[in-house]
């Protein structure tokens, strides 16, 4: 007697819709993100002497990368399953970890099993968040 209730209109599901606005968080959380990183990468990379230009600039840049590709996930999370979800969350750390310590001035394989190391922790810790979440 209530099929007709669960029938589908007419119109689509997104006649009506109001497009997604970006909430205060969804800017304000990759800024922090990334004026943090940067101001980090340029501290690093500074190592006791003067702040020079260039280290101002790459501070600028690498912090910017990060704030784009952090908004970017974000705003691309919720159409991807939670297992690509944990691969994104993790890559990302993984790069950006790798990074850092890559301007260290260490080796190369240094930066890349540390990268690699904080990376599967995070996509391990976020996945298991995302999947106790959902159950």
């Amino acid at each position: 007697m209530a099929t007709h209730a669960a029938m589908p209109g007419r119109r689509g599901g997104r006649a009506h819709a109001r497009p997604r606005r970006h909430t205060a968080l969804a800017w304000a959380l990759p800024l922090v993100l990334g004026v943090v990183y940067g101001f980090y990468a340029a501290f690093i990379r500074r190592d006791g002497g003067p702040s020079t230009g260039g280290q101002v600039l790459l501070g600028l840049v690498s912090g910017a990368a990060l704030a784009v590709l952090c908004f970017a996930l974000g705003r691309i999370q919720h159409a991807l399953p939670r297992e690509l979800r944990a691969v994104a969350y993790g890559a990302l750390t993984a790069c950006a970890i790798g990074f850092l310590v890559s301007l260290t001035d260490t080796s190369v394989l240094r930066s890349t099993v540390l990268g690699l190391a904080v990376g599967v922790g995070v996509l391990c810790v976020s996945y298991y968040a995302l999947y106790a979440r959902e159950t």
